[in-house]
């Protein structure tokens, strides 16, 4: 079998890639390892204007013009005439993304894993036969996560990554809520991220200045402060990437959570995995398109990641600028998209 471009991994980078490729007449395979498309930890949490320009916004289970933001000496509420954030099921995302990419023209195949890249041939396993075959492209794209293979075929190393903790449980709450608390989070937070029917409570951190388990610790004893006892809930967690190293090598591009487009102060990767899947099928289309698109998006990566490393090495100066910046949120001299990948 042989493609002009083969994506591993179908979130939405990787789907996002394919729907343009496709729609461009490209013969485009995308390789998912698990049998459904979609699931993955996820607070569910996307900027407005990074939903609805790309996907319709009907796919927002709840959006807030609204946003509070509580540190330990204030509560900060800010609002707007649109939402500024609304959650996504990543499931219903990812199925949505799944038949743009298919009615664009681009192929499917769920429930193979790519067990080998040997130059420009991949070979892959069916995971519950175990059947294997041989597959060639012109062009290889990894949006295959933290733990990307073909990051590590490029030989690149992941050293800055974050911690995300999520539970999913029943509620219908309308407020969406970030705490910043260094004594339970370290320079991350803890979130409350309403949806239809169910609410999302996790925290995300640095991996480099607090361990998964002390993480999930501060986790459960903030939200039992809050009346959620999480601990007969299931907890589920991810890496995430936030180390960039590049996007575009030669016939080989990594998007999203492989390339570290995640921010690293805040853990947000859906968007930034849109736009760089987007934006690598430009350049797969015509190696002379300068993106724009991926050099504001690398910008406000480059400034989160020293953001993150500034909080992380000293937690007094961490409060301090949590609170000057709620501060600022407060006064409006700081917008909120500011502080997200999407501007």
């Amino acid at each position: 079998m042989s493609f002009q471009v083969i994506i591993i991994g179908a979130g939405p980078g990787g789907l996002a890639c394919a729907r343009v490729l496709a729609e461009h007449g490209l013969a485009t395979l995308v390789i998912e390892r698990k049998k459904e498309i979609g699931p993955k930890v996820c607070a569910g949490g996307i900027t407005w204007g990074g939903l609805i320009s790309r996907v319709p916004s009907d796919l927002a289970e709840k959006s807030f013009p609204v946003q509070h933001i509580i540190t330990r000496r204030q509560r900060v509420r800010i609002e707007e005439s649109q939402p500024i954030i609304a959650t996504v099921n990543r499931e219903k995302l990812g199925r949505y993304m799944a038949h743009q990419a298919r009615e664009a023209g681009a192929e499917i195949l769920t429930g193979w894993q790519v067990k080998e890249i040997k130059g420009q041939t991949l070979l892959v396993e069916q995971k519950e036969s175990k059947q294997r075959k041989e597959i060639s492209g012109d062009f290889l794209v990894g949006a295959d996560g933290s733990n990307s293979l073909v990051r590590r075929h490029l030989g690149l190393a992941s050293n800055k990554m974050g911690i995300g903790i999520n539970y999913q449980i029943a509620g219908n709450l309308h407020t969406m809520e970030w705490h910043l608390n260094s004594h339970l989070f370290n320079n991350g937070y803890g979130w409350i991220f309403p949806h239809a029917s169910t609410v999302s409570i996790g925290a995300y951190a640095p991996r480099t200045n607090m361990s998964a388990q002390c993480l999930k610790k501060g986790l459960l004893t903030w939200a039992a402060d809050r009346g959620f006892i999480l601990e007969k809930e299931q907890a589920r967690a991810e890496y995430i990437n936030f180390d960039y190293q590049g996007w575009r090598f030669k016939r080989i591009f990594l998007v999203g959570d492989a390339a570290g487009l995640a921010s690293g102060l805040t853990g947000e990767g859906i968007y930034p995995a849109i736009i760089s899947g987007e934006e690598a099928a430009r350049t797969i289309i015509d190696a002379s398109y300068q993106s724009t698109a991926m050099e504001s998006l690398i910008r406000k990566h480059r400034l989160h990641s020293r953001m993150a490393d500034w909080t992380g090495e000293n937690l007094i100066f961490n409060d301090i600028a949590g609170e000057l910046v709620s501060l600022g949120l407060r006064c409006g001299l700081i917008k909120f998209n500011q502080l997200e990948m999407a501007s």
